[in-house]
């Protein structure tokens, strides 16, 4: 949501919100009292008092929002970024964000053939797929570029672009459907609808095209049938694309998107005039009538003269010594702190072929560098992206915050396997306060600091990127007041990865015979200008980290891959925010272990050391090959390697300097104060009983974390010439059919895409297949309750409901329903023989979306699908906002444990049962996560096995575990009941 004072920004899920007044903006890291951030302002600057949102309650349902649209339509979220901040300079100026910013996304690859526009010829269709027009989103564009009280009220709510994430799935399938045909794709071009709607999408296609058109405003569909030609022209609604095909493909396409149900309009055709032109058929007049040129041709270049000004600061105010007292305190620091509470929010394994995401390790610590994806099921290449940022700096040098936003995007993408630095791409994201001399100043300085400067000394390219002018709010409370940001480029890095298993984490491995080298890219100079330590004590400094020495983070980069090839490097952490400590600290809880910290330093240079947040790393590397790896290193960076300690096979952390020791506590302690930000923005948000269980058990020391116990040999299956036919079953909303069918591929299948519109049609019969599975998302958006929609599309068709249960009743089928589909068969009990004492699922006791990588155990049961896996505890991805089972009556829970139709249930790191969150996400009585029919060839379960059927596809796997995952045995189950 771009606006003034910071952003929630994620494509898809948009929307603003107002800001608070000074003072309520940041958080109290000594205590973090969060009940205080809730008080409302009453703003005077419209006419009449309004209730504003406070920062902490726009990061209770911002991220919400953005993660729920991200859910629904299949997007996986794994990685992210939070920056709170508010400080007062010497003249009482207020710099900070009233609305915190958060990004949060992934990537997606293209293949080549598929990445230019193709040339649009004249009677070629235009057309609008998606959602149709309504009234909002008319004020966005410019609203994003205005200060904050500001504009008019009915600006505001006219610039809200409201989402509906089930419409762009469907859309999106129909655009998977053509660009899936290859050189036979009926898609000439394609534009997406953003910043103006159609009066943007419509011209910049068919200009980009190379020709004109005539189009009729009266063709887009519209949800408000008042609306005038302008905002039918102009409104923002999201879930739309513009695109061109041949009037020969119109059929093709129309099957295409009346099997995904998706609306579609031809609005226009195109000419070989290149003028726009909009008539109205109701009216019988044309509204716009231009050349394209004049609509699109080259503003004339804007030329300020900007006086420079010194950067303002403030005084240091008294500052504790104590450093046991700092680091407790920048722990709980937001920009420091775990954001737990952002992640588990957000399905994170959707698609199937996440490889790495944010969560580390055996305990699941969100502290991962880099996300990594899987270019597809069958190799080892992919994708790494990252991010970098150091806001906070430009306070004192804007052209450092920029170089510095580089060089952490490169310190954390380096954490993955990419063969040269060139292939690294960057996209920056430009937020400031636009308008005066001072701020103006710091954005040319930091764009020309990297764009012109840094990326060609490193051969590394912005190719995109995306700007917010407006970050500042002024209201009037008594006197006038405003609050600008400093300026703030996000920088995102992106690059193809040779090997997705080859990705460092932070995960400290607890091993006597290993040592930790500090590698310090800030040369020692230690610069204090601008950290979260200055910060936390509200004192910004005056001298700031920077990327002095180009050469040296390519050579850098250069030095942790070539390490990495040769297996070197057991963990990596990058030092940002909170510095070393903070660094060193999070390792030992990714780890869940111990430390020994080092330090070889003068007493008053210990703090600067500890808290400084210049670029830098720390790598776990064996002792046996310690010195060889400290040659390598020194040979290409020089004399700022240092070793800094050693992991310990408890839970004491040391600190000690010229073997003195600084101070001495456990890892619980500190991990608990790192958690507690999030745990108690968890507690306000969520259940606070959940949120509770989940922070207690930080303190259990004896946790051994995920692991998982196998009862069976993984064998590839033998591919049969003859495979067994299955429907992959699909209905709208649904997102997790592809990672289905390809776990079902791979265990010998041939799978088939089958939409319920298919067989609703009688295109398509079930009596054609061997097999079905119905697949995970938010069928029908889930409006009706979980798997409602879906089930009655059954129940209520008398077409569909003889075709489900002609199959159920064959003795020669298998059916599976998972997430989604498992709440759908649920729901469709009445015609499955032997599921009577089925329970339905309902809302997890967290009362959130729950996306968690958890261990199950396999009970006794005669299911085919789970033959020879009982007595197995195997972790397992799970993505559900609803999964916890309710018995229509406590008899049914006796019954199915008395007729062994529990197939798994959710069990804790000691492998005992439990209820307890998060081991159980949703509450389910017993753990309960999968039953099975009578017969046992019909099962349903929520968590989802066929995004991990590969061992790279778990978010955590011992080294010991081959290509296949032990979940493979549950698909190669299924096509051995058809030998």
């Amino acid at each position: 949501a771009t606006g003034a004072g910071g952003e929630i920004r994620d494509e898809g899920a948009t929307g603003r919100g107002s800001k608070p007044k000074a003072g309520l903006c940041g958080f109290s890291v000594s205590n973090l009292q969060i009940p205080n951030f809730i008080q409302p302002w009453e703003s005077q600057s419209i006419g009449k008092p309004e209730r504003i949102a406070s920062p902490l309650q726009i990061m209770i349902d911002g991220p919400i929002g953005a993660a729920a649209y991200n859910n629904e339509f299949g997007r996986p979220n794994i990685l992210g970024y939070f920056r709170a901040l508010e400080i007062t300079l010497d003249d009482n100026e207020v710099k900070g964000y009233h609305k915190p910013i958060m990004l949060a996304g992934g990537i997606g690859n293209i293949n080549d053939q598929h990445k230019y526009k193709n040339d649009i010829a004249e009677n070629n269709l235009l057309i609008q797929l998606g959602g149709p027009a309504m009234l909002i989103g008319l004020g966005g564009g410019a609203a994003s570029s205005m200060d904050t009280g500001t504009n008019l009220e009915n600006l505001d709510f006219a610039s809200v672009q409201r989402g509906n994430p089930e419409i762009q799935r469907r859309a999106q399938e129909v655009v998977d459907r053509c660009w899936q045909m290859g050189k036979k794709n009926p898609i000439l071009s394609i534009h997406d609808v953003g910043a103006g709607g159609l009066s943007n999408a419509f011209p910049e296609l068919i200009n980009d095209g190379g020709v004109g058109a005539i189009f009729d405003i009266r063709s887009v569909h519209s949800e408000e049938l008042g609306m005038s030609p302008k905002e039918i022209w102009s409104n923002e609604s999201q879930e739309r694309y513009v695109l061109a095909i041949a009037e020969k493909d119109y059929l093709l396409f129309t099957s295409i998107c009346e099997r995904e149900r998706c609306p579609f309009a031809v609005v226009g055709k195109a000419t070989k005039i290149k003028k726009l032109i909009v008539s109205d058929s109701l009216f019988n007049k044309d509204v716009v009538k231009m050349d394209l040129n004049v609509l699109l041709g080259k503003p004339p270049k804007l030329t300020k003269k900007i006086t420079s000004q010194k950067i303002k600061s403030n005084k240091s105010l008294i500052v504790d010594t104590s450093i046991k007292n700092n680091i407790e305190l920048i722990l709980k620091y937001p920009s420091v702190a775990s954001k737990n509470f952002l992640i588990t929010i957000g399905d994170r394994s959707v698609t199937g072929l996440i490889a790495r995401d944010q969560m580390v390790g055996p305990w699941q610590i969100p502290l991962s560098n880099v996300a990594v994806t899987k270019s597809d099921f069958e190799g080892i290449s992919g994708e790494s992206f990252s991010i970098g940022e150091k806001a906070p700096i430009a306070l004192i040098n804007p052209a450092a915050s920029a170089r510095m936003a580089v060089g952490e995007a490169l310190t954390n993408i380096s954490a993955s396997a990419i063969n040269n630095l060139s292939l690294v791409k960057l996209s920056a994201n430009w937020m400031a306060a636009a308008g005066s001399d001072e701020n103006d100043l710091a954005l040319f300085e930091a764009v020309k600091a990297i764009g012109m400067d840094l990326c060609p000394e490193l051969n590394i390219s912005i190719p995109v990127g995306k700007d917010s002018m407006s970050m500042q709010t002024r209201w009037q409370d008594g006197a006038e007041r405003l609050v600008s940001s400093p300026l703030s480029v996000v920088i995102s890095a992106f690059s193809e990865c040779y090997n997705v298993s080859k990705t460092l984490t932070p995960q400290l491995l607890s091993s006597l015979d290993t040592s930790l080298i500090f590698i310090d890219l800030g040369n020692g100079k230690n610069r204090m200008g601008g950290s979260c330590f200055n910060l936390m004590h509200k004192f910004i400094g005056s001298n700031s980290p920077d990327l002095d020495q180009p050469i040296q983070i390519k050579n850098f980069f250069n030095t942790i891959q070539e390490l990495n090839r040769n297996n070197a490097i057991l963990s990596y952490h990058d030092r940002s925010d909170g510095g070393l400590i903070t660094c060193l600290l999070e390792m030992c809880f990714a780890g869940h272990c111990g430390m020994d910290i080092n330090l070889h330093l003068d007493e008053k240079n210990v703090s600067n050391f500890l808290f400084n947040e210049e670029l830098g790393a720390v790598i776990q590397v064996r002792d046996s090959e310690l010195d060889a790896v400290i040659n390598t290193l020194e040979t290409l960076l020089g004399p700022i390697i240092s070793v800094i300690g050693k992991s310990r096979d408890d839970q004491k952390i040391n600190l000690n300097n010229n073997k003195i020791t600084i101070f001495s506590d456990f890892r619980a302690h500190f991990q608990k104060i790192w958690a507690e930000t999030s745990y108690k923005i968890q507690s306000l948000r969520d259940n606070p009983k959940t949120a509770a269980e989940e922070y207690e058990n930080i303190s259990d020391d004896l946790d051994p974390g995920i692991s998982p116990k196998i009862t069976f040999n993984v064998t590839k299956v033998n591919i049969q010439k003859h495979k067994p036919k299955i429907a992959i079953l699909r209905e709208q909303g649904i997102n997790g059919h592809n990672e289905m069918a390809a776990a079902f591929y791979y265990a010998g299948f041939e799978p088939h895409d089958v939409h319920m519109s298919d067989i609703i049609s009688g295109k398509l019969s079930l009596v054609d297949y061997k097999a079905l599975v119905a697949c995970g998302g938010f069928s029908f958006g889930d409006v009706l309750g979980a798997g409602q929609g879906w089930a009655k599309s059954i129940l209520l068709n008398s077409r569909a409901r003889d075709e489900f249960e002609a199959f159920f009743m064959r003795q020669d089928t298998l059916a599976l329903g998972v997430c989604n589909g498992c709440q759908m068969m649920s729901h469709i009990k009445e015609i499955i023989p032997g599921a009577e004492l089925w329970p339905e699922f309902i809302r997890n006791e967290s009362e959130q979306f729950e996306a968690r990588f958890v261990s199950v155990e396999l009970k006794k049961n005669n299911s085919p699908f789970f033959d020879g896996m009982e007595g197995s505890i195997l972790p397992i991805a799970v993505a559900h906002g609803e999964g916890r089972v309710k018995f229509k009556e406590s008899i049914d829970l006796e019954a199915v444990k008395a007729l062994n139709l529990i197939t798994m249930h959710y069990v804790n790191n000691h492998h005992q049962g439990t209820i307890r969150y998060p081991f159980n996400p949703n509450g389910s009585m017993l753990g309960i996560t999968g039953l099975t029919s009578k017969s046992g060839r019909v099962s349903i379960m929520m968590p989802h096995p066929e995004r991990v059927f590969k061992s790279d596809q778990n978010s955590w796997h011992p080294n010991s575990w081959n290509e296949y995952g032990p979940w493979y045995r549950m698909f190669a189950n299924a096509n051995k009941f058809f030998v």
